[in-house]
């Protein structure tokens, strides 16, 4: 059972995005996470020929699907000042297209921060900067994927509504799909970290956006406390949402297909990933092992 679960981290591309594949190959990885450059600086090095060959060598050794990026954090699709949005509109593109060059399957991105100009008008910004870079990405198969935030200072996205309002904006919606991140729900106030809390949230989340949009989590746990609205995150099992949390995402059969990218910190040898994956894997049940719901 546990061969068929979808589950990685988001490992270092250092050296090459083939280094990827085998870092995460390495630790047990059937689906990883990675950035295509600096995830804190507007440039870029260019992709070269040799890159792209790598990269498709490593895959063909490889058994991991989907390989995802994420997207620079210096990206805001809703900035105030016109030199930032339009820096982030040019680096969105730029991301789309690396990603679409290695044939990753999704690009995950942080929708904005409206810097006090107020959610709507963020919303608005976000659905305009994302028109505009599809439309010079025409022919991009690459998802962008809109990640849910905890809500820290004046991010947008984390209310399963101001998704929905976003990609409501947006015209070529079955390009756009939705990243769910566990410590951010918890942060945003969603209470997964209980059976209860779990299936009010999950059916918020089919209420308004739908499971058919959803196309990965990211598994964190939280440092901090339920509705914090504070981004920290922790190893599975060791902060707030604890082991009851994660067993529910583990044994959710709408979860089952999706991939679950682990984000916490980690030492040079990924001790911590191997240890929060088998975690994971502990926690599905057994086929014989009483079920509820959706579960």
């Amino acid at each position: 059972m546990h061969t068929n679960l979808h589950i990685g981290a988001h490992v270092s591309a250092a050296g090459g995005l083939h280094r990827a594949l085998e870092r995460g190959m390495r630790i047990g990885c059937n689906t990883i996470q990675v950035f295509t450059k600096n995830s804190n600086r507007w440039a870029a090095r260019p992709i070269l020929n040799e890159d792209i060959e790598n990269y498709k060598t490593a895959q063909g050794n490889a058994t991991i699907a989907p390989v995802v990026a994420h997207a620079a954090y210096l990206i805001n699709l809703c900035a105030v000042t016109s030199p930032v949005l339009r820096r982030s509109c040019a680096a969105f593109a730029d991301e789309l297209r690396r990603c679409e060059a290695f044939g990753l399957h999704g690009l995950v991105l942080h929708p904005g921060a409206h810097m006090g100009k107020g959610v709507n008008e963020g919303i608005r910004r976000i659905t305009e900067s994302i028109n505009a870079v599809h439309e010079k990405t025409p022919h991009v198969k690459t998802l962008t994927i809109l990640e849910t935030t905890a809500g820290q200072g004046t991010s947008v996205g984390y209310r399963f509504e101001q998704l929905r309002a976003i990609i409501e904006g947006i015209e070529e919606k079955d390009r756009v799909a939705v990243c769910i991140d566990t410590c951010h729900l918890f942060a945003a106030g969603y209470p997964i970290h209980s059976e209860a809390g779990w299936y009010s949230s999950m059916q918020e989340f089919a209420d308004i956006l739908g499971f058919s949009r959803l196309a990965l989590v990211h598994v964190n746990d939280s440092r901090r406390e339920l509705g914090s609205r504070i981004d920290r995150h922790e190893q599975i099992g060791k902060g707030r949402i604890g082991t009851q949390g994660f067993r529910m995402l583990m044994n959710d059969s709408r979860f089952a297909a999706l991939p679950k990218i682990l984000e916490t910190e980690k030492s040079e040898d990924m001790h911590e990933d191997i240890e929060n994956m088998a975690v994971l894997r502990s926690l599905v049940r057994t086929a014989e092992a009483p079920q509820r719901g959706e579960i």
